[in-house]
């Protein structure tokens, strides 16, 4: 059955020359359509998922392909049931994709070797070649490329600093990125080049094209694809998929992300509809206990019923305030 939404996943690196002016009118275009999404627009050009229908989503691409120096920008589609977004964002950045490095790189001048989804799998199956993932902690604890070298990172940010603590154990040998649509490694496997190493490349068009690919179907990927919209997670193997997240509770198998209930932690944590209800939605005693969990307020639990589903825990709302 044919659904009649769609999300969007694309970027380019092109300059903008205003890139205020460039977010206002794209805000302006995306409110005329009731597209929904996050957008982040900068002068090195433009990052984003969005949105909307089938009508709508085809208006957006044709508006971008209509603009100066995007009428060749790639988007990657994904049928949906509905929104996947809540509102509609557009915003500025210094930076479209948060490396932080002293001296930026600029993806049309260094950057690694493009890798078919056909090459990257070869590249996976060699066992002289690093694969590297470089998304955040809780991308690939829900899903990965098997081998594939989870750097000890909480988020992308931090990445240069571990190659430069770690570079010893890989420096000799080909290194392969891979992110989630491509953006993240254009600069990171430049970066790479940039620091020294000889032979590096990239997944074109990243972990969402590599499960499209009709010869590849996503074959030696473990559990789903982390997404950055209320979709969450996705499924990447057609051939043989399987569940690699673990219930941050019990350990169990489980693909379920959802946010601490403590509005000042909002730790996202893998828990089953089961667990979560158990533990308030609380990574932690003193989030269960915190006076604005979130878990308790959308279901109306008295203080009665919150300190009777902490001693089925042994916990106490009385212990955790007087500590």
């Amino acid at each position: 059955m044919e659904k009649n939404y769609r999300v969007l996943l694309y970027y380019k690196y092109q300059k903008i020359d205003d890139p205020e002016l460039f977010a206002k009118d794209h805000l302006a275009f995306c409110h005329s359509i009731g597209l929904k999404g996050r957008v982040l627009v900068g002068q090195e050009g433009i990052n984003g998922t969005v949105s909307g229908t089938i009508e709508q989503t085809q208006k957006y691409m044709d508006y971008v392909h209509s603009l100066p120096g995007f009428e060749d920008l790639w988007f990657k589609q994904d049928p949906a049931d509905d929104y996947a977004h809540k509102k509609m964002y557009v915003r500025t950045r210094e930076e479209i994709v948060a490396l932080n490095l002293e001296e930026d790189i600029d993806p049309h001048q260094l950057t690694g070797q493009y890798l078919s989804p056909k090459e990257f799998k070869q590249a996976l199956l060699d066992e002289d070649t690093v694969v590297l993932d470089t998304r955040n902690d809780y991308e690939y604890d829900l899903g990965h490329f098997k081998g594939a070298v989870r750097p000890e990172i909480r988020n992308f940010r931090e990445l240069p600093d571990w190659v430069k603590e770690n570079k010893e154990q890989f420096m000799d040998k080909r290194v392969v990125v891979y992110c989630t649509g491509g953006i993240r490694c254009e600069k990171f496997s430049g970066w790479l080049l940039k620091e020294g190493f000889k032979d590096v490349g990239q997944l074109h068009g990243g972990i969402d094209t590599y499960g499209k690919d009709p010869e590849t179907k996503g074959e030696l990927w473990d559990g789903k694809m982390y997404v950055f919209d209320e979709r969450i997670a996705v499924p990447v193997n057609q051939v043989n998929p399987t569940i690699v997240g673990k219930d941050y509770f019990d350990g169990t198998p489980c693909e379920r992300y959802v946010n601490c209930a403590n509005p000042e932690c909002n730790e996202q944590i893998l828990a089953s509809e089961e667990n979560e209800a158990k533990f308030l939605r609380g990574c932690s005693q003193a989030c269960r206990c915190h006076p604005r969990n979130r878990y308790v307020a959308e279901h109306n639990l008295s203080t009665d019923e919150w300190e009777e589903k902490l001693n089925a825990i042994g916990e106490s709302l009385n212990k955790s305030h007087s500590a």
